[in-house]
């Protein structure tokens, strides 16, 4: 008869009917009948428990490993970057200490526009060697010092009876260190002839802030 509504089909239109569950295909186990059954399955799960307690602490350790190597590679990195920055640094450095050293003891007599001119470079100078510092770069003292293959480089022996062999006496090019850690060694001129070093001599050639 027409206008008469049809019972409804799950199935109708191709949807999926639901499909009932089987009990039989469920990995379920047997429920434990007897007490050592049940100490049976209280010490798998404790088994189990441990197990995944242990992966756990594994996977944190290798986080923990993995979070400090990437660290100590950035710090690595940003120390290396540093270090190529100051050597580079350095340079300039060592063109205002050649020009200062050619310049005249007396500073008195010349022309005062030329005096200004010098102080200018002085000051300069200071202020240069002053943001060295800042960032941890030190200038080695080395004049009057012992040698030390670690921190100077000898590059020619000065022939003097007064003065303790081993002894350096002149600094050719200075040398620095960057965060106590040598930057560049100093390259000096080392005394010969003389007597030999006090066992107290100090080997050091740090500086001593």
């Amino acid at each position: 008869m027409k206008g008469q509504h049809m019972a409804s089909d799950p199935t109708a239109g191709g949807a999926p009917a639901d499909m009932p569950v089987d009990p039989d295909n469920l990995d379920i186990p047997p429920r434990p009948e007897t007490a050592a059954e049940w100490q049976r399955l209280v010490e798998q799960l404790q088994a189990e428990k441990a197990d995944l307690q242990d992966k756990q602490l594994r996977a944190l350790a290798e986080a923990q490993n993995v979070r400090r190597r990437a660290q100590q590679d950035v710090e690595k990195e940003r120390k290396f970057g540093v270090e190529r920055f100051a050597r580079d640094v350095l340079s300039v450095a060592d063109n205002f200490g050649r020009a200062l050293s050619a310049l005249p003891s007396d500073l008195g007599a010349l022309d005062p526009a030329l005096r200004n001119v010098i102080v200018g470079i002085q000051a300069t100078d200071r202020e240069l060697q002053s943001v060295l510092e800042r960032h941890g770069v030190t200038r080695i003292e080395s004049l009057g010092k012992p040698f030390n293959a670690e921190f100077h480089q000898a590059m020619m022996e000065v022939e003097n009876p007064d003065v303790p062999s081993g002894t350096v006496v002149q600094e050719l090019i200075p040398g620095y260190l960057i965060a106590g850690r040598l930057l560049r060694a100093a390259m000096v001129a080392v005394s010969k002839g003389g007597p030999p070093l006090s066992h107290s001599a100090s080997p050091s050639a740090s500086n001593e802030n």
